[in-house]
């Protein structure tokens, strides 16, 4: 479903004349933020509805009204917050700027905005020591330590310039780090502010809904729909950045034509994955494997689409796997060796 011009409103119009909507987000921290401003704008006309966070793994339910995140669904080939904005704008409803902005950064989208920015990094905290080592928009020697990113902003002045200039050098300036690393982490720097939200940042607004998504998707959906819910949504986060840049340093990793390969006894595969791809693989693919999970992450262009990849080396398998176009998950109950395997064929 198109949702753009004519069929936009046309959406908005059944919508509003609906008894009930079911709205299906999938699994996906921008999918989500997408489904916020959508059920944001229905509260606010008192319209019915049900909301319920789809596995990557799974298809949207038959019974859906808007599923969100899926081929050939709501929004087409736009990034679903921005779809989803204008609906809500559609239905009288303006979408909240940070939420909005969130969900759009989420899917690769830098739109204009009226959100003042400032030097420094993207975190959704005011404290720096908590914020830098728990961010996942970056990986760097302090990351998932608050207190190794304290002692490296002790003999710093208070300056958001210099401390946007020791996490950039930190992270680019890492012996391991790849050549996209120094432009992944402009996402990080010179944030947005968001002082009506719930965090400081729409950047850190959109890494923790990122982070939420997989582990606690009816905690990032409550989150997206404006609930109070800052202070375990923060908790949960801090344990998933934790677990996956712990898990980063002590992966065991390999190198194959056009795939970089993570072997690590547990952890957020998805986060771990996308964090590889960006700041350490000097390949365009990444596959991280635990003993029954598995994460991969891929530039746009690298190949038909990577949670299709892990689709069909899922079912190769006898597993599970899905996800989108630059990332996916699977589950199964081989050998991680197999499922390796596997997914190389599924990418050449």
């Amino acid at each position: 479903m198109a949702a753009t011009g004519r069929s936009e409103r046309d959406l908005a119009a059944r919508l509003t004349d609906s008894a009930f909507v079911r709205v299906a987000p999938r699994a996906d921290g921008e999918a989500i933020a997408a489904a916020g401003v959508l059920l944001r704008a229905l509260s606010s006309r008192s319209i019915p509805y049900q909301a319920r966070v789809v596995p990557l793994v799974e298809d949207p339910p038959d019974e859906a009204t808007v599923p969100i995140g899926f081929p050939d669904g709501f929004a087409d080939e736009r990034p679903a917050t921005a779809a989803a904005a204008d609906l809500a704008r559609d239905l009288d409803c303006d979408p909240d700027p940070g939420l909005e902005l969130a969900g759009r950064l989420l899917g690769g989208d830098d739109p204009e905005t009226d959100l003042e920015r400032r030097d420094g990094v993207g975190i959704p905290t005011a404290d720096l020591p908590d914020g830098l080592a728990h961010s996942t928009l970056f990986h760097a020697a302090f990351s998932g330590d608050e207190t190794a990113a304290g002692a490296e902003l002790a003999d710093l002045v208070d300056d958001d310039r210099a401390v946007a200039s020791l996490t950039a050098l930190e992270t680019v300036g890492a012996d391991a780090a790849s050549e996209r690393a120094a432009t992944a982490i402009e996402r990080a720097l010179r944030p947005h502010v968001t002082p009506e939200g719930p965090f400081e940042t729409a950047e850190g607004f959109a890494d923790v809904l990122d982070c939420l998504a997989g582990d606690a998707p009816g905690l990032a959906l409550a989150l997206a729909t404006g609930h109070d819910v800052r202070t375990p949504a923060l908790d949960a986060w801090r344990a998933h950045s934790k677990a996956a840049h712990e898990a980063i340093r002590e992966a065991d990793t390999g190198r194959y034509d056009g795939l970089f390969v993570a072997r690590i006894a547990g952890g957020p595969v998805e986060t771990i994955a996308r964090l590889l791809r960006d700041f350490r693989s000097p390949e365009p693919v990444v596959l991280v494997v635990s003993d029954t999970t598995a994460g991969a992450a891929g530039l746009s262009s690298a190949t038909a689409g990577t949670g299709e990849a892990m689709a069909d080396a899922a079912g190769a398998v006898d597993g599970t796997g899905g996800g989108t176009s630059t990332r996916g998950v699977a589950r199964f109950d081989c050998p991680p060796e197999a499922f390796l395997e596997s997914f190389r064929e599924a990418i050449a």
